[in-house]
């Protein structure tokens, strides 16, 4: 029984590994339904199961307590050292527009007067390219650097950046 549930459960986390994106609304209603953690709480029950099952002569209800155990351990543990960071992490790469305000970037198409151009903005999680306006409309040439004044409909107001 215990190898049978570790193949069945093996294969439906490798088909949610390639089609999770089905499922991704339930970790949304309740982090404790969280498909993953379900399954692999299975895939460690059930090995462990088995390897008691094979290499010791415990009784049955024993080695399905013990495994049960192991496997909320193991399960715990994914959840808090893997899935959790992994999902802050995520998030970490995200900007927000008010965030591009006071950057410094380079115009990639020129700005002409009171016109709209574009501005490639360096982050530590990549580049951002954001359509550009002048600030004062006036016209802005390529490859000048630039500071961001403001962000209106995800355009941003720039104008030339001098350095000191």
């Amino acid at each position: 029984m215990y190898l049978y549930a570790l193949i069945i459960s093996g294969v439906l986390i490798i088909l949610l590994f390639f089609f999770g994106d089905v499922l991704g609304g339930i970790e949304e209603a309740s982090p404790f339904l969280n498909p993953i953690l379900i399954l692999a709480f299975i895939v460690f029950l059930s090995a462990s199961g088995y390897l008691f099952e094979v290499l010791t002569s415990l009784n049955s209800i024993l080695i399905a307590l013990i495994s049960v155990i192991i496997a909320f351990i193991f399960s715990v543990l994914l959840n808090v050292f893997i899935l959790v960071p992994m999902s802050s992490a995520e998030e970490s790469l995200v900007y927000s527009e008010d965030s591009l305000r006071g950057r410094v970037g380079v115009i990639i198409i020129p700005i002409p007067e009171k016109g709209y151009g574009e501005v490639l903005i360096e982050s530590y999680s990549g580049r951002i390219s954001k359509t550009a306006e002048s600030l004062n409309g006036q016209a802005i040439a390529n490859g000048e650097k630039v500071l961001v004044i403001e962000v209106k409909e995800s355009r941003v107001i720039v104008t030339t950046h001098e350095q000191i």
